[in-house]
């Protein structure tokens, strides 16, 4: 069991005490059908009860420095982070999102290749890494689950580089807004990303319109244009600066160009 010095070592997150009310047991997890542990048996989600910890950092707070010493892997139990690199000159580029369920960390690097920070507040279900290396060696199921979630990613990145590289500014909003959208619908594992409804659904937007901006490479004014346009086709309706609900996801997904029927967020 991690100590709580252990913790706070790592770094300056606000760490959650193992009877802290946020932690849940792993099989009521609001996660457990889609992070790293999803194909465990009842006797290995025992095991990472006993390795688990969790963090929580609040909205805006950096969770690692590219280059940083990364003595933790995890899953993300509650909201959203970015993954960013900055160039020698201080250009800043986001890379990725991290949504719900998504992993943290790499076993098998000591070093953080990315920034990543919370846009939300964010809480993440930790394991110090080494132990967790030692866990993938002894549990088929985690190895092969996080071979599947690697795999995932990599197609993700490549129809990312799909989007962001030939679709126009309309399609990569739409694309944005339907990866969302199917996130949202797989939220409780019980439904696949590619099998979400098709009917009306809600998502709260992560990212601020700047933010939006800088992920799919457009400028803000463009990213406000085509929102609303999308609105005032009846393909989204805003409830709130960072609420929307598309009244019929297939309408949505047919703007979007294809290409993100299966596809996590980037």
């Amino acid at each position: 069991m991690v100590s709580l010095y252990d913790s706070l070592m790592a770094g300056t997150a606000k760490i959650l005490l193992p009877d802290a009310a946020e932690q849940a047991a792993c099989a009521e997890c609001p996660i457990r059908h889609q992070s790293v542990c999803a194909m465990c048996m009842p006797d290995e989600l025992e095991t990472l009860e006993q390795l688990k910890y969790y963090r929580h950092y609040e909205a805006g707070q950096t969770i690692v420095w590219s280059g940083d010493e990364m003595n933790f892997v995890g899953s993300v139990v509650r909201g959203v982070a970015t993954v960013s690199h900055t160039l020698q000159d201080g250009r800043k580029q986001m890379v990725g999102l991290l949504l719900p369920s998504d992993f943290i960390g790499r076993p098998g690097r000591r070093l953080s290749s990315y920034d990543v920070t919370a846009v939300t507040d964010v809480t993440l279900c930790c394991f110090r890494r080494k132990p967790f290396e030692q866990l993938i060696s002894s549990t088929p199921n985690v190895a092969e689950r996080l071979l599947d979630m690697s795999l995932d990613e990599l197609d993700a990145a490549r129809e990312w580089m799909l989007i962001l590289g030939r679709k126009t500014a309309r399609e990569k909003i739409a694309s944005f807004f339907t990866i969302l959208a199917r996130r949202a619908a797989a939220g409780d594992g019980s439904t696949p990303p590619a099998e979400a409804p098709a009917g009306a659904i809600t998502i709260d937007l992560p990212l601020t319109r700047e933010a939006m901006a800088d992920y799919l490479g457009l400028t803000l004014e463009t990213v406000s244009r085509q929102i609303s346009a999308l609105k005032n086709e009846g393909l989204i309706s805003l409830e709130g600066k960072r609420r929307v609900r598309i009244p019929a996801l297939r309408r949505l997904t047919a703007e979007s160009g294809g290409g993100t029927e299966d596809l996590p967020a980037a």
